[in-house]
């Protein structure tokens, strides 16, 4: 695993989202990214790469409705591949079945590949360049994009063919739409104790722990002031993010009632909101 994705980092491991048809999503899901099926019961399914942790959840509503346009939620969420050479595969998978790429660029600290689902959910497939190549500037870190050359990518998986997510897959960060990015990063900076890593000015903000380069993003490119979706609109459900320790937790816990943010305690579930109706469970 990726030493970014674990304690004493802040980091998102599991993401739930709401599909039109789960039976359709599954075989997306298994068929064109390579997931394991684990628990599957009417409406809802678990999704892992390495057989034993569900990293993806997808539930089908009962009056499940088509994705609203214009609303706050998911950009896209992210899967952190282990090397180069298992994006390649990935890549090369993607056009042997012809399955269309939403696009594909070199960032500097990662080379990714974007898709989305059958239900228009956008994902990143990604993998890091080595972190000593990354380039800081007062204290930011510079991430440009760049065409990413597909063919050397292709290249690195030589002749290997692409069998399924390889179990070191994790869910490497989370990029969401949100309707004010000033609010947005009072509450994941000062309420969740990440830390700004870059931004571009007045469209995204990128925060992370341990200096990573994003474990979340958000942004206003679907407009300021936005509303969230309709509770059963395909999309996000909910993501966890994942903290060091109990301790941690309760501090985390304390700081957003203080700051005035909502924290609802439901079941085993500790529960909050950012400011745009992103819904997020905090978990240890």
């Amino acid at each position: 695993m990726s030493t970014f994705h674990r304690s004493p980092n802040k980091y998102v491991n599991q993401i739930v989202l709401k599909v039109k048809n789960l039976d359709a999503s599954i075989e997306f899901y298994e068929k064109i990214m390579g997931f394991k099926t684990l628990d599957k019961e009417k409406r809802k399914v678990s999704l892992s790469a390495d057989g034993v942790n569900p990293l993806i959840i997808l539930e089908q509503p009962e009056n499940v409705m088509s994705k609203e346009i214009k609303r706050t939620g998911l950009y896209h969420l992210a899967l952190l591949l282990p090397n180069r050479k298992e994006l390649g595969k990935f890549l090369k998978h993607i056009k042997d079945i012809e399955y269309p790429l939403m696009g594909a660029s070199y960032h500097g600290i990662s080379e990714a590949i974007y898709l989305q689902d059958i239900d228009q959910n956008g994902i990143e497939v990604y993998a890091d360049t080595p972190t000593g190549t990354w380039k800081w500037e007062n204290d930011l870190l510079k991430m440009p994009t760049k065409r990413l050359d597909l063919q050397s990518l292709m290249e690195e998986a030589k002749d290997e063919r692409w069998q399924s997510m390889p179990s070191e897959a994790i869910i490497g960060h989370i990029h969401l739409h949100v309707s004010n990015l000033e609010e947005s990063e009072k509450f994941y900076v000062d309420g969740l104790g990440f830390r700004v890593i870059t931004k571009i000015p007045g469209q995204a903000t990128f925060v992370s722990t341990g200096d990573y380069h994003h474990h979340i993003a958000f942004n206003i490119w679907n407009g300021i002031g936005i509303p969230p979706p309709s509770k059963d609109s395909v999309g996000i459900k909910y993501f966890t993010i994942k903290l060091p320790n109990e301790k941690e937790r309760d501090y985390t816990i304390d700081n957003l009632i203080k700051l005035g943010y909502e924290v609802k305690f439901e079941y085993n579930n500790i529960i909050t909101f950012d400011p745009s109706k992103n819904e997020i469970h905090l978990i240890i």
